[in-house]
């Protein structure tokens, strides 16, 4: 019997496993499992005298191949592995650093609003436009990474009347005092706890001890997220994704075999979701305090986009112009001082 290369598909081919594990457990190690196949190629075959009776230096050398060949194999899987761990090991130091400074600066923000003196009012007309008839009450232009801290804008009537109906304006004072949402994210009862970055969404799930990796279904497409844990009839979540995700660069990791821990790579990585599936209660994204480290991170055009959205969004929840409505400012104040000789008493902006 002569020796042949063996077809690729062979070295990953499962069909032998349970023959070979039975003579592995019968000769208890691989080595002697290793004496009994060359036994066999030996008794039972020319492979060690060679195809054309060269003797044992083909077969030698056979073998110095395969082997090589395997050893490759295993060490580049073994380098993936490794990698993938980093990887994974880097993306979830960087969560823990995100949500401690994220709790910093929510106790940081709670601390200061204690200790800010009561706002200035900026008066807005009947229509809900900015009244800028006597001149008196024109915002002063912000500059783009700049904010105006300590402005409230108010309706004309509601300055004009403290007690406004039915407490709205309570109401409304009441809500600017409500902290941002912890990580930027928020928690869906009996489901997880999740937080976010413009580019990626963290869920935590809260596990019984001891479970393991193979109790767990985890799966992920770019539109629905299923969760299921071995022996329980109900999922613990199978829902619609609020907004596609990148499924190849997301996953998840099962943490002191109690925690079950999925980063959701979103396929837009330039906006903020009010929550993660279609079901959960949403979250204000108005008072979202975005990671401000990660800015640098971005290219020139893409960060001026992510500041110009930031200090909108800021300049909206103080109930000020946004940089856009502050240009229409800008460019009326600049008409009256070309046409003094026009009445704009009665302009207003909205």
């Amino acid at each position: 019997m002569s020796s042949s290369s063996p077809p690729s598909r062979w070295p990953d081919d499962p069909r032998f496993d349970p023959l070979l594990m039975n003579i592995v457990q019968q000769a208890r190690g691989i080595e002697p499992m290793l004496d009994v196949l060359f036994g066999f190629l030996r008794r039972k075959t020319d492979f060690f005298a060679g195809p054309s009776g060269e003797g044992s230096a083909a077969a030698l050398a056979t073998v110095s191949e395969a082997v090589r060949r395997h050893a490759q194999t295993a060490d580049g899987k073994r380098a993936e592995e490794i990698e993938k761990k980093r990887r994974e090991d880097e993306k979830k130091a960087r969560r823990k650093k995100n949500k401690t400074e994220e709790e910093d600066r929510r106790r940081k923000k709670q601390t200061d609003e204690k200790s800010v003196a009561e706002p200035e009012v900026v008066e807005m007309g009947d229509s809900g436009g900015f009244d800028i008839s006597g001149g008196s009450n024109i915002v002063e232009p912000p500059s783009a990474a700049t904010e105006m801290p300590g402005k409230r804008v108010v309706p004309t009537s509601a300055a004009a009347d403290p007690v406004s109906p039915a407490g709205e304006h309570d109401e409304s004072k009441a809500d600017d005092k409500v902290p941002p949402p912890l990580g930027n994210g928020g928690t869906v009862p009996g489901k997880y706890v999740w937080t976010q970055t413009l580019s990626e969404l963290y869920l935590t799930v809260d596990l019984p001890t001891g479970t393991r990796s193979r109790d767990l279904t985890v799966n992920f497409t770019k539109g629905r997220l299923l969760i299921k844990l071995k022996g329980r009839a109900e999922p613990i979540c199978d829902d619609t994704l609020l907004k596609p995700v990148l499924p190849d660069d997301s996953f998840w990791t099962l943490e002191d075999m109690n925690k079950l821990n999925i980063q959701l790579e979103k396929r837009n990585g330039m906006e903020w979701w009010e929550k993660v599936c279609t079901n959960d209660v949403g979250i204000d994204t108005t008072k979202i305090q975005p990671e401000n480290s990660k800015l640098a991170d971005l290219d020139g055009d893409t960060r001026q986009t992510v500041e110009k959205m930031m200090f909108d969004q800021r300049q909206k929840s103080m109930g000020l112009p946004t940089s856009e409505e502050q240009q229409k400012l800008d460019m009326l104040e600049k008409f009256k001082a070309l046409h003094p000789e026009m009445d704009f008493s009665n302009t207003k902006i909205s």
